[in-house]
């Protein structure tokens, strides 16, 4: 896919780390070949992380983070810290700058602690090589560079390529669910959550994943299913849905053709669908005033606001005959401490790179807290949670076995 085709949640990752006045701007500035980040000789020149999606050869799509220095100061610089820190839950791989000259502060090692801790690869770039005469012979993900010279830039960015390399592996959607020229209904409800002019992330990537396939997709809404089912005058090899009409759609569909949603094709897409369908367990033992965590991973469109905030806390009371205590978050908001919540309750993560879907999902595991999947969950709400795995025998099982 090329840079325009790419979107932000698609791409890697790539954070620059490191203390103030390491060089971390200049670096950036001198790897990406612009001058995305304003440079100073005044320490603490970068006060947000600066992100930019553009073409890294030879990654091709990324997304660079410039993070505010590790060791800023004061109130003001603790919440600098804090949002490079939070910078981390999106990283694919984090670059360490640190001045040549001085070697690793005790912040670096605690960085290079916490990309361990979170299973970030990561690279040290000793800044300033110009000033270092006497150099030592670094590790094999250590590096000597200069932003002012260009001195190991290239060989930095060869470093980065490789690796990105085991994580640009193919990810599955839907193609390896399919063969050349089978037939795929998508059902896309346009109302009034809908964005106009457009389909939501999701659709669009299914849609693309099946023509990739060299299958061919017949869309329609829900209130067009039946009849689109009738007219085809074939059996479609799989129907797959928007979660919010989930049982219409189930009711319309005959028994015999396989049924799944936009959501739990991304949830195995940018995660691991067992342990969401494990979670969904969790929304059978609800009492009243059991905390629920409801996260959206965008902010951006009116669907996911209807959905997240009025339509599954609706399906969820209905379900269980009890009235839980709701949180919201969206976007870039997720609690660290999850002690709280009796279950998460997700959306697909669309908009979150897998990184971030991932240590979210990782993050409730360590804690103990059960989450599932808008999809899963609404399948599992009405009914059809099982006849919604078919198409994934391996998960399905877990049904049995719970």
């Amino acid at each position: 896919m090329g840079l325009h085709d790419t979107v932000s949640a698609e791409r890697l990752h790539i954070g620059f780390f490191g203390m103030r006045n390491a060089g971390k701007s200049s670096l950036v500035n001198a790897v990406t070949g612009q001058a995305l980040s304003v440079v100073s000789d005044v320490k603490g020149t970068t006060t947000d992380p600066v992100k930019k999606a553009m073409e890294l050869l030879p990654l091709g799509p990324v997304v660079i983070l410039d993070t505010p220095g590790i060791d800023d100061e004061g109130d003001l610089g603790a919440m600098r810290v804090e949002k490079a820190r939070q910078a981390l839950v999106k990283t694919d791989i984090a670059v360490l700058v640190a001045d040549g000259a001085v070697g690793l502060s005790g912040e670096d090692k605690k960085l290079i602690r916490l990309f361990d801790q979170k299973k970030i690869p990561h690279i040290v770039a000793f800044n300033k090589a110009d000033l270092v005469h006497d150099r030592v012979t670094l590790g094999k993900n250590e590096i000597y560079v200069s932003a002012l010279t260009g001195e190991g830039v290239e060989a930095l960015k060869e470093m980065l390529g490789e690796f990105g390399k085991p994580l640009q592996s193919p990810k599955l959607l839907v193609r390896d669910l399919l063969s050349a020229g089978d037939l795929v209904v998508l059902v896309t409800p346009i109302d009034e959550s809908a964005p106009k002019g457009r389909l939501i992330l999701p659709q669009q990537m299914v849609l693309r994943d099946v023509l990739d396939a060299h299958a061919t997709a017949i869309v329609c809404q829900d209130t067009e299913l039946a009849q689109t089912l009738e007219n085809l005058g074939q059996k479609p090899r799989m129907v797959i849905t928007d979660s919010q009409v989930f049982g219409k759609v189930a009711k319309n569909t005959p028994a015999d053709i396989p049924l799944t949603s936009f959501s739990i094709l991304m949830a195995r897409y940018k995660g691991d669908l067992k342990p969401l369908v494990q979670g969904f367990a969790a929304l059978n033992h609800l009492q009243n005033g059991d905390k629920i965590l409801i996260s959206e991973g965008c902010t951006h469109h009116r669907q996911c606001k209807d959905i997240g905030t009025v339509k599954i806390p609706g399906w969820i009371e209905a379900f269980s005959g009890v009235k839980p205590d709701y949180r919201f978050t969206s976007g870039g908001e997720y609690p660290e401490d999850l002690s709280e919540y009796h279950v998460i309750v997700h959306c697909g993560g669309c908009m979150l790179n897998e990184a971030e879907m991932k240590r979210r999902m990782e993050s409730a595991k360590v804690q103990g807290i059960p989450i599932v999947n808008y999809g899963i969950a609404i399948a599992g709400m009405h009914g059809i949670l099982r006849r919604s795995l078919e198409l994934f025998p391996d998960v399905l099982a877990l049904l049995d076995t719970h």
